[in-house]
């Protein structure tokens, strides 16, 4: 764990929380991620696999893995947050890659900016061993309203 999330304060989510979304999603369990809350702070842990490698000769994690699971952090955090029933729809993302993504564990937190009653605005930052050097950033829109 990194040095901004003290051991005993986190508790792992309720079924009913924000982990359905990780039941919802094949990927989000192909990419084994985490969700554990520390206070009222959702943390999303992406544990290292040789799987998630992108370019081996760096070695890196692949972007698009450090994307879905930015993207997978967003959604879990407006599940608790707006305490919604349903999968947020993406419906805009832009992705900021700052720094090469090393064969480590990485963990993002998302912040939920604006909800309205159909569209949230929310941005996450992705991080390894320095939670002030993030690795990358996401932007998104999201559609919050359920389906009719």
């Amino acid at each position: 764990m990194t040095q901004d999330i003290e051991p005993a304060l986190i508790r792992p989510i309720t079924p009913a929380g924000p982990e359905a979304v990780l039941r919802d999603m094949p990927f989000a369990r192909f990419l084994g991620v985490k969700l554990a809350l520390a206070g009222d702070e959702l943390t999303a842990h992406l544990p290292y696999a040789p799987h998630l490698i992108g370019n081996p000769m760096i070695p890196a994690l692949h972007g698009g893995v450090i994307g879905a699971f930015m993207e997978i952090t967003a959604m879990a955090q407006l599940a608790l947050s707006e305490k919604i029933d349903h999968l947020p729809k993406p419906i805009d993302v832009s992705v900021q890659y700052l720094r090469s993504g090393k064969p480590v564990e990485t963990f993002a937190r998302a912040i939920v900016n604006r909800v309205g009653k159909t569209v949230a605005n929310v941005e996450v930052q992705a991080w390894q061993e320095l939670r002030g050097e993030p690795i990358a950033t996401l932007q998104a829109h999201f559609l919050v309203a359920p389906a009719a």
